[in-house]
């Protein structure tokens, strides 16, 4: 199975767990050996590549702000793209402009995905037992594109990803090891930085800046 495969796998999962009127989201940025993977939860109808009219790429945070904010602020996102992000509405963004974007995210060396593909009309909390069943399929993903660190962002996605009760207040820029196929990896939980984790931010941008000078 390769990355290609995998999006059927998702699609698949849409039907059973995400609303029916959108598609999945998958993932985007660099996929030959990131500097980082960044694991958000899952995406919401917000993402404009989540209508079914869309026929660019299904990347995740297409025709938002608040998280490109964080990346242009982590030194992950060149100035002129910020800008046009923060100027345009959500469904102005173009084809092109994401292809754009997402290709600023490579030259960066990373990787964006969500733990949970299956996109929902609001930001409505997920059990576990949905975002269990696309662990396989994230593992299979970090697998792939072989990232030098993964940051996981929140309580409930850091928690089942590394199978332990994770509180972040508690462990910032505590490192995680991982086996997956017989590999390990790095880990990080950051807390979350948009919605209703907008308030810490800070925090994020912070331990993000902290991981990535960790990693040079």
């Amino acid at each position: 199975m390769n990355l290609e495969q995998l999006k059927q796998e998702y699609d698949k999962l849409q039907n059973k767990y995400g609303d029916k009127e959108l598609d999945s989201i998958n993932f985007g940025g660099c996929t030959d050996n990131p500097d980082v993977c960044f694991v958000f939860m899952n995406p919401t109808r917000r993402n404009i590549a989540s209508s079914k009219e869309w026929k660019g790429l299904k990347s995740p945070w297409i025709g938002t702000k608040n998280i490109w904010t964080l990346f242009h602020d982590v030194d992950l996102l060149d100035d002129d793209i910020y800008q046009k992000i923060r100027s345009i509405k959500g469904n102005e963004w173009t084809y092109d402009f994401a292809i754009e974007v997402y290709e600023n995210v490579k030259k960066h060396k990373y990787f964006i995905t969500n733990l949970g593909k299956c996109t929902q009309v609001d930001a409505r909390v997920l059990p576990d037992k949905v975002f269990k069943e696309y662990l396989h399929l994230l593992e299979k993903e970090i697998k792939f594109v072989n990232p030098k660190v993964i940051i996981l962002f929140g309580n409930q996605v850091s928690s089942i990803v590394l199978d332990k009760k994770i509180s972040v207040s508690l462990c910032r820029k505590e490192k995680f090891i991982k086996n997956i196929d017989n590999k390990d990896f790095e880990f990080y939980s950051v807390y979350y930085p948009v919605g209703n984790g907008r308030f810490n931010i800070d925090k994020s941008i912070e331990d993000i800046k902290w991981i990535l000078n960790s990693i040079k």
